[in-house]
């Protein structure tokens, strides 16, 4: 069984409550029925609710175990106002502008999961990046001792000699747009343990570069190699067992005869399941192009250190890319105390 059928299963066996602030986008509606259908929990649409409805009978899509919530008429939008004006007083924010960010889907969704309303929240169909994560990191916040708020894509290739029966963990493709050390050691440390979670394996992780192990001379170089350090000792600390080297080609990092040549000593080199790359150009431009060019199932971005499990899919998602999503931010949900041991204690505004 290829990974989102193993997603799906899990799934099953552990429903969860899945909040979907874009209620009348198609794809959204197809999504959730089919998640609500697979048996995979509940979905929540957040929208005016004549127009939810009217949007699924064009599509001939039955609500049957979808709940809707119109946040401008939810009981919970005064509790709710409260509660971001105290997390945003410091902003200068008053109870009147809370009350109006409150009725947006995207931020009422983002204070439902942080009050543990829903498990999760999947946005971004219909809305830039930024639309997604500022509620969340406004209400959210990173999980506890978490430095580094960043995202993978998981992507699922046809070849299944490459990553693990053909599933690679991609990061950071959405986040951070020029990370550190600090937070290149971070993202692949982050990204190992959801991958562990995930599809059950050791981790093999690259950090990537256009060099390998010295081949070329730049400061960038250098970044890598000293970020792959900083990973060891940062799992080492986190008790995870995974393989981390670096800077590698990516040809090295997958191709087992490339990396015979370049680098045969190396645990991770020919056999990498997670791929860090150097910064967000670099990572959004290379998870397009396998996405397109290999027609490879990608689900993304799955947002790693929040306080609770979040995802911003691409405008460009279909229906099974977001059904994808939504699975695996609820299977992230089943795995998050393994992965953020201190997460979600607090409520927003305690």
């Amino acid at each position: 069984m290829r990974f989102i059928g193993t997603v799906y299963e899990k799934l099953q066996r552990h429903p969860k409550r899945l909040v979907f602030p874009e209620g009348t986008e198609p794809r959204v509606l197809q999504a959730a029925r089919q998640f609500f259908s697979l048996r995979l929990g509940v979905p929540i649409l957040l929208g005016d609710r004549t127009r939810i409805k009217d949007a699924a009978a064009r599509l001939n899509v039955p609500l049957e175990g979808v709940r809707i919530i119109n946040p401008a008429e939810s009981e919970d939008l005064e509790n709710f106002a409260h509660r971001f004006e105290i997390l945003r007083r410091a902003k200068g924010i008053q109870l009147t502008e809370a009350r109006e960010a409150m009725i947006k889907p995207n931020y009422y969704g983002a204070m439902m999961v942080a009050m543990h309303q829903a498990d999760g929240l999947i946005s971004g169909t219909n809305e830039i990046a930024g639309s997604v994560l500022r509620p969340l990191f406004q209400i959210i916040k990173p999980a506890p001792n978490i430095h580094t708020v960043s995202s993978c894509m998981v992507m699922e290739v046809e070849d299944t000699r490459f990553g693990d029966n053909g599933v690679l963990f991609l990061a950071d493709c959405a986040v951070v747009p020029d990370p550190t050390v600090e937070q290149l050691a971070d993202i692949a440390v982050s990204t190992a343990q959801v991958a562990h979670r995930l599809a059950g394996t050791r981790p093999r992780v690259a950090l990537l570069s256009f060099s390998t192990r010295g081949s070329a001379a730049h400061p960038s170089i250098g970044k890598m190699q000293a970020a792959t350090a900083l990973a060891v000792q940062k799992a080492h600390q986190k008790g995870l067992e995974a393989d981390f080297d670096g800077e590698l080609q990516v040809d090295a990092a997958i191709v087992p005869e490339i990396a015979s040549r370049k680098v045969p000593e190396s645990k991770v080199a020919g056999r990498a399941n997670v791929l860090i790359f150097p910064d967000l150009n670099s990572a959004n431009i290379g998870s397009k192009l396998v996405q397109h060019l290999a027609r490879a199932n990608a689900y993304g971005q799955i947002l790693l250190g929040l306080d609770r499990p979040a995802a911003d899919v691409s405008r460009g998602a279909n229906a099974h890319d977001i059904l994808g999503v939504a699975a695996i931010v609820g299977v992230q949900a089943i795995e998050y105390k393994f992965l953020y041991p201190d997460a979600g204690n607090k409520l927003p505004g305690e």
